[in-house]
């Protein structure tokens, strides 16, 4: 066999050997973890907000930065609302580099939206995708209380909200106008976490082989516990 023969036998070997060793990292996730683990990872920072002891979010420095500034694997994507008072890094007291975050208004997964989430999950490894609503959000709130169609961009937003919204005050007949909102919060959740497989081929292929886990969650403004929703 000719030098150039070996060294072109030495480069495929190296090739298959790297196309493997990116597959296994892909099915354990970018971080080299499972969506349970990266899960477990984001109930446990939560307690820790909770308990008003911040750790790893806190410590965030300049070298946790410098080590971060040329490649990102975060373990977990949270599509939330973009609440001023539901920031994920902070209720699950993560660092940076950790969690890949999408925020817009009522988590209406918008082509944009889907996109970002695609990046994630296929480009940098993310095996955990959570969508979280929260308690009294704003954008559920003024879908269920609209009486018609709002001006502007806005009605995008109701537009894509107001079917969970109508099928809230079906199953709340009877109760208070909070809890239509919360019930709308959680259906509107769940129903944006189904989306993501029916309007992405990419999130659909990725969950039926295993590699991205979905859940839904909604966080409580008053007490700052995160509660995942069956």
């Amino acid at each position: 066999m000719t030098k150039k023969g070996i060294v072109c036998k030495i480069v495929s070997l190296a090739a298959v050997v790297a196309a493997t060793a990116g597959l296994a990292l892909a099915s354990a996730g970018g971080a080299g973890i499972s969506a349970d683990e990266a899960l477990q990872k984001l109930l446990d920072g939560n307690k820790s907000y909770v308990a008003n002891k911040l750790g790893t979010c806190a410590a965030t420095d300049t070298q946790a930065r410098q080590k971060l500034a040329k490649s990102q694997h975060p373990y977990a994507v949270i599509l939330s609302c973009s609440d001023s008072r539901v920031p994920p890094e902070l209720i699950f007291d993560k660092s940076v580099g950790e969690i890949f975050v999408v925020r817009v208004a009522g988590n209406v997964p918008d082509p944009i939206v889907i996109g970002s989430i695609e990046y994630a999950t296929e480009h940098l490894g993310s095996p955990l995708i959570m969508v979280l609503g929260h308690e009294r959000c704003g954008a559920v709130k003024a879908t269920v209380d609209a009486k018609g169609k709002p001006e502007g961009n806005i009605g995008a937003i109701v537009k894509e909200i107001l079917p969970n919204a109508k099928k809230a005050k079906q199953i709340s007949k009877g109760k208070s106008a909070e809890e239509v909102v919360e019930c709308a919060v959680e259906l509107n959740a769940k129903a944006v976490a189904a989306a993501l497989t029916k309007r992405s081929k990419v999130l659909a292929e990725q969950v039926k082989e295993g590699k991205v886990k979905i859940v839904t969650a909604k966080y409580d403004l008053d007490d700052g516990q995160v509660t995942l929703l069956k």
